[in-house]
């Protein structure tokens, strides 16, 4: 059976996500402004690498996991779910308020791509995050789980360096426009935690 676990809410999430204020976007950001565009291509390039990371265990873990037990499928979305719900909430009591990273010295390009792979591998935050938000995604009646688990993967990553890019590339509007205007930040927050409390409580209407 073909599997096309890719949906306009998949796409819609990812995005959302994606252009939330956090470490990834800001340090991307933060490089364009200091050390220009082709590095902040090369910092998002390093960040979207580590996703393969989270990917590959997911597929590999997950994917087993889920093939074997409709119990343990049922368990793990459950848990995804209320761990979005819990960043939504979170995100709608956020202030929105930006500080974007000081510019610091300037360093290779190795050095930028290694030190943006190693802060997207080794954030827990990251790693939980991907665990609970690829599975909301899964079909698991329709089978070829670990396929579904990388085109998602694939997806995200594939999004995720696009928009970094763009940003990395308009840098100096970008960073000014994040430093003065704490209200876009804060709309930011709102709309990715609407997003991740609906995924969460569809959960409670749709079954696996």
């Amino acid at each position: 059976m073909t599997v096309n676990p890719i949906s306009p809410v998949f796409l819609l999430a990812s995005v959302a996500v994606t252009l939330a204020p956090g470490p990834d976007i800001l340090y991307v950001v933060a490089k364009g402004i200091s050390q220009g565009r082709a590095t902040a291509i090369v910092a998002a390039t390093g960040f979207v690498s580590g996703l393969s990371v989270h990917t590959a265990f997911a597929v590999t873990g997950l994917s087993a996991l889920l093939l074997a037990s409709a119990v343990a499928f049922t368990a793990v979305k459950l848990a995804g779910g209320a761990y979005l719900a819990y960043l939504g909430i979170r995100a709608w009591l956020s202030r929105g308020l930006i500080s974007l990273p000081t510019a610091g010295v300037n360093h290779s390009h190795r050095r930028i791509f290694a030190q943006a792979f190693l802060m997207n591998v080794l954030n827990p935050k990251v790693a939980i995050f991907f665990l609970a938000f690829l599975p909301q995604f899964i079909h698991r009646e329709a089978g070829h789980v670990p396929a579904q688990f990388l085109a998602l993967g694939l997806c995200f990553a594939l999004q995720a360096w696009v928009i970094f890019s763009v940003m990395g590339i308009s840098s100096s509007r970008v960073g000014r426009c994040l430093s003065t205007r704490p209200n876009l930040a804060r709309f930011l927050d709102r709309l990715v935690g609407s997003i991740f409390i609906a995924l969460g409580a569809k959960l409670a209407f749709i079954k696996s």
